[in-house]
């Protein structure tokens, strides 16, 4: 096992009714602006929950967030926070929401000429906003983490920042604010987790058995659990396992002492900006290929994963590698998330190896991958497969 340092601050108010809770998390007397997405909260119920719990707060709210959160409409939000002398911050909704408010929180403290260096420069977040999350869809963890993805709609970036001091001060995970979602933003939920535990398990050894024992409950869960919550919403015991599952996988914990991967998400985010697709999309797309193109230095975890994923003990590694591959793509199918860019009606699907290729290039990320093997060209290989 590798060395690490892990913390994580974020409190979990996990359950049916704990957005009542959030009253006794924020400091008495603190000017509160709450962030939210399309106005869904509005009409299941959660947005007056929300109301009801801060009604001794001061609080102002700002809605309109995108699914891939833009630039241009976060700095509106920090322009009211820095106007209005707010002192915390409450996301209410799913990752992009989070990510969003987390860089709102960033950007009202940023001391720097432009709060796009923290993205583009890498500049280094100093102090933030302090800030927690009602979350409503459950799929990228960002209720306990310090990542965020934010696009820029003027360039066509999409770019990630982490800081410790973006971390959610509590999150506030109720089953009961998912049963409303759609079935392909819960679709698009499950493959999210799946592939966040992905990267941190599907790597190469590092003796450390207790990790691998973590994302592999994490993953058996994710395809117990998946097909019920698609077929009952409303069934609270899956929906629990599914919300649960979806911040474990990206809390920190899974990925402490072991390689990381992230090819597929530094590959997606490129696709998404390119083409549109949803996050969960291109992860679905990309993945498979990626898999089969790096198996020689995957191959022992692959082989793990197929045995214990699957059971599929039988046959040469090269039979069991396969089998396992595209029983992860089955699963990806059975869930409504296609496999391949042609099936999301990419027109200029063939163009696409190529133009990925040059915005991986253009971002500098020239090695990745956990060993740095992963070229541009690379990427543009595994995306010819997945045309």
């Amino acid at each position: 096992m590798q060395n690490f340092s892990y913390y994580n601050p974020t409190r979990i108010l996990f359950g049916q009714g704990q957005i009542a809770a959030i009253a006794g998390q924020i400091p008495a007397g603190a000017k509160v602006l709450v962030t939210y997405g399309g106005g869904s909260i509005k009409k299941n119920g959660v947005y007056d929950q929300v109301k009801a719990a801060l009604k001794d707060h001061q609080w102002l709210e700002f809605g309109g967030i995108e699914p891939n959160p833009r630039y241009e409409t976060l700095m509106q939000a920090v322009d009211i926070v820095k106007r209005e002398d707010v002192q915390f911050l409450l996301a209410v909704g799913g990752g992009s929401v989070a990510d969003g408010t987390k860089f709102i929180a960033a950007a009202a403290r940023f001391e720097g000429a432009d709060p796009w260096d923290i993205l583009a420069k890498h500049a280094p977040v100093e102090s933030a906003v302090p800030l927690g999350v009602v979350l409503t869809l459950p799929a990228t963890g960002s209720e306990s983490n310090t990542f965020a993805v934010i696009s820029r709609e003027s360039t066509g970036d999409k770019l990630g920042f982490g800081s410790e001091h973006c971390y959610p001060q509590f999150a506030v995970l109720d089953p009961q604010t998912t049963f409303s979602l759609p079935p392909r933003q819960v679709a698009n939920g499950i493959v999210d987790a799946f592939v966040h535990t992905m990267e941190q398990y599907m790597t190469y050894p590092a003796d450390a058995p207790l990790q691998d024992r973590f994302a592999e409950g994490i993953i058996h869960t994710l395809i117990e659990v998946g097909p019920q919550v698609m077929s009952n919403p409303q069934d609270y015991a899956a929906r629990a396992s599914q919300v649960w599952s979806a911040t474990l996988a990206l809390n920190g914990l899974i990925g402490c002492g072991v390689p990381q991967d992230w090819a597929t998400h530094m590959i997606g985010h490129e696709i998404t900006a390119e083409f549109g697709l949803d996050h969960a999309q291109t992860l679905a797309v990309v993945m498979p290929g990626l898999w089969r193109n790096r198996r020689e230095e995957k191959r022992a975890k692959l082989l793990q994963y197929a045995d214990r994923i699957w059971g599929i003990n039988t046959g040469s590694e090269d039979e069991r590698i396969e089998a396992a591959i595209a029983a992860t793509e089955a699963f990806f199918e059975s869930l409504g998330v296609h496999t391949h860019l042609s099936l999301y009606g990419v027109t200029d699907a063939a163009l696409a190896p190529q133009k990925i290729a040059d915005r991986l290039t253009r971002h500098g990320f020239l090695k990745i991958g956990e060993h740095g093997s992963i070229t541009p060209a690379i990427a543009g290989e595994i995306l010819a497969t997945r045309i």
